[in-house]
């Protein structure tokens, strides 16, 4: 069976123009990848768990901050990989500079028998909607601009 994923795509109007809040993922694999690199806050889920429960503990383990409102369910999107990312959007407004991630090991270097740590999420970001449909993950795409669409 295919991962799933569940996530929040946090929005706010600043100054009457609408900027959604992404996070960039930790780790060696995406040190040095922007455009296409960033992604809502998002993690995976087991069928029998509730994806709105799975999305709003995924966002406090990456953000270190927890998230209330009114959620806006989003169709759901298939990645490159085949994951399947539920997200709900919420208005809210967090500073991006005090994200703190919790963290993951692996092996790194590859083989080389040493298991480093790293945050799964190592920045966060509140970008303009023209600028996140670069920066976000290209699949993504598509719950921004359903964001867009049910804002009017």
């Amino acid at each position: 069976m295919a991962k799933q994923s569940a996530g929040i795509l946090l929005y706010r109007k600043t100054e009457g123009k609408l900027q959604v809040f992404l996070v960039h993922p930790g780790g060696p694999f995406f040190k040095n990848k922007d455009d296409g690199g960033w992604s809502i806050p998002k993690g995976e889920f087991l069928d029998d768990e509730d994806p709105l429960k799975a999305a709003k503990r995924e966002f406090e383990e990456e953000t270190g901050q927890g998230i209330i409102g009114k959620f806006i369910h989003l169709n759901p999107i298939i990645q490159k990989g085949g994951k399947k990312v539920h997200a709900w959007a919420v208005e809210g407004d967090i500073n991006h500079l005090s994200v703190k991630s919790n963290h993951f090991e692996m092996e790194w270097p590859p083989r080389s028998g040493r298991q480093q740590s790293f945050p799964e999420v190592d920045r966060a970001e509140w970008f303009d909607v023209d600028i996140a449909k670069v920066k976000i993950n290209q699949a993504q795409v598509e719950f921004i601009e359903e964001l867009v669409e049910k804002l009017g």
